[in-house]
């Protein structure tokens, strides 16, 4: 696919909530690759209203609430269901012949064209009717399609989604390559069931409207139809704007005018915050007169393709929250594969954004570009926190007799990723979908700033370590080196969440060595383990005793089942090997 997209105006929105805003009313994007278009018709190339439904239905005598092929195609007599289609064939012939295009349906069809993307019409109308509407565009004709595939051929037609996959499969795309835009919920219906991405277009009918003509069928109204479409657009005017989210991206700088849809979301309420990200900025500026201690952290994100902006905030910020510090600004390098589109970054980019909202981290710029230089996102966050001189926790601080902690269990992050990045395989090896979605979940667990800041704030901790790449294996043995003490390990104790295990074993995997960020070892004094693993224990998070720190040194004494045995190391991560 290749072309571009001619004059363009400025993008839609593409990261709005789901709520009113001046660009309509839209959900959360989704991120998208596109290599068709498939247009509805009836109400959405051509202007709502040149079919009288309610007239139609009284001809063919269809009760209210049924859609009217349905209930044609319900006739047991032959003879009746030829009458009843000829009936409504002679209706939308006269219809169609009083048709004008609808907003923007020309020049979008054009632009799309000059972009080569392969088109289509899905219509429960006849052939005849389509062909007599496309008589009255100036610039288009049926031959600028594709397929058109109509009530005619033997598919089943919407709300199924039988005529979206024939269209793809006809087209040589997959269907989640293919953009399905039309007026009416049976639209939507088809293509979600698809797997397409999907656009409502409202052609300036009020909800009201939209409301009527959906509940007189059965299925809800402006409101439902909106929850279920991807995106939401007032007439096809703003589509070229849509499909450029779709189609793959220059090497280069990321756009201006497309980060400036994101960058004009950012709101740093920081007051330390002086520049903060914008167009044109190539600094961030932080006021930090009223600061003790600056603490820095930099990490990247090199495995994960799936939520890699959610998972380079929690990276950073937990090893800031080791310190006691709290993770308080963030720069973000993004560097994306060739061939990425506009709608992947803009959605890696919204996670970011998110994901420093909730955990109150200021996201202060960074850069945005499309490489080849890399195969898959690759994300590289900078954080800064702060924290007092005296709330500063060192390593150097463990002494001997001190209890070693762990928090939830092994290997959440690298769970995580397995599942996000290999769910299919898991189902086809065994896992239910059902214990994949879990362990996609297990996301959500990623973070340890919660039961760092109780570790902090209790007074007893002398050391933190966030277990990160070569898992807890690895976790332990670093612990030791930077405390200066050798440690003691309970193999027996160590906890591993079931979807974990089952992972492991189909991948063949060791969940020791697996990257596992979510999991915060925290060493404290043996007279207060009980009172912190209570306390860690009332915010609803796992935490186990694991060790016992012993003398100086380095180095790592395990047990299993009261005998000796060596530790593991890792060369590398165990989820490498599935990369």
């Amino acid at each position: 696919m290749t072309g571009t997209m001619g004059d363009m105006r400025q993008p839609v929105d593409p990261l709005p909530s789901h709520s009113r805003h001046a660009a309509g009313w839209v959900r959360p994007p989704r991120a998208f690759r596109l290599r068709a278009v498939l247009f509805d018709f009836d109400g959405t190339l051509t202007a709502p209203g040149a079919i009288d439904f309610e007239a139609l239905r009284r001809v063919v005598d269809c009760p209210p609430g049924t859609p009217i092929l349905e209930y044609v195609a319900a006739q047991s007599d032959p003879a009746v269901r030829a009458e009843l289609m000829a009936s409504l064939g002679k209706i939308e012939l006269e219809a169609a012949a009083l048709s004008v295009p609808s907003v923007g349906a020309e020049a979008a069809i054009l632009a799309l064209k000059q972009a080569r993307i392969p088109l289509a019409i899905i219509s429960r109308n006849d052939r005849a009717a389509i062909d007599r509407s496309l008589d009255n565009f100036e610039s288009v004709s049926p031959g600028d399609f594709d397929v058109v595939l109509t009530r005619d051929v033997a598919v089943r037609t919407k709300p199924e989604p039988d005529a979206v996959l024939w269209a793809a499969n006809h087209l040589g795309v997959r269907p989640e390559e293919c953009l399905m835009v039309g007026d009416f919920i049976f639209d939507v219906m088809a293509g979600n069931a698809a797997g397409a991405v999907t656009v409502l277009v409202r052609n300036h009918r009020l909800p009201a409207e939209m409301d009527q003509s959906g509940a007189s069928l059965g299925f809800g109204g402006f409101d439902d139809w909106v929850a279920q479409a991807d995106y939401v657009i007032d007439d096809l005017e703003d589509l070229p704007d849509l499909v450029r989210l779709g189609l793959p991206l220059p090497l280069g700088k990321f756009p201006n005018d497309l980060l400036e849809t994101y960058v004009s979301g950012i709101s740093t309420i920081d007051p330390a915050v002086i520049i903060s990200a914008g167009i044109g900025e190539d600094i961030a500026a932080v006021d930090v007169s009223d600061e003790e201690v600056l603490v820095l952290k930099a990490d990247p994100i090199t495995f994960a393709t799936d939520a890699v902006g959610q998972y380079v905030v929690l990276v950073n910020a937990n090893d800031i929250a080791t310190s006691g510090a709290t993770p308080r600004w963030l720069l973000a390098t993004f560097l994306f594969p060739a061939e990425s589109t506009p709608s992947e970054v803009l959605f890696a980019l919204k996670e970011l954004q998110e994901a420093c909202y909730r955990w109150g981290i200021g996201l202060c710029g960074g850069h945005t570009e499309i490489t080849d230089a890399v195969t898959r996102p690759v994300v590289s966050g900078a954080m800064a926190g702060t924290v007092t001189r005296r709330g500063l926790i060192d390593k150097r601080g463990m002494r001997p007799g001190d209890r070693i902690l762990l928090t939830k269990a092994l290997a959440v992050e690298g769970t995580a990723l397995i599942a996000r990045e290999f769910g299919d395989r898991l189902q086809e090896l065994g896992m239910t979908s059902a214990e994949v979605e879990v362990a996609r979940g297990f996301l959500d667990q990623v973070g340890v700033l919660a039961e760092a800041r109780l570790a902090a704030d209790s007074g007893a901790v002398t050391a933190m370590h966030d277990v990160t790449e070569g898992g807890l294996a690895t976790a332990i043995r670093e612990l030791s080196a930077a405390g200066g003490h050798r440690v003691r390990v309970d193999w027996d104790a160590i906890p591993v969440f079931p979807q974990t295990r089952r992972v492991c074993e189909i991948f063949g995997l060791d969940p020791l060595g697996l990257i596992g960020s979510g999991s915060l070892l925290i060493c404290c004094r043996a007279e207060s383990a009980a009172s912190l693993m209570a306390a860690i224990g009332r915010a609803g998070i796992l935490v186990t005793e694991i060790g016992l720190v012993l003398e100086a040194g380095a180095g790592v004494e395990a047990f299993r089942e009261g005998v000796s045995v060596a530790w593991p190391a890792f060369a590398a991560d165990e989820v490498a090997r599935l990369f």
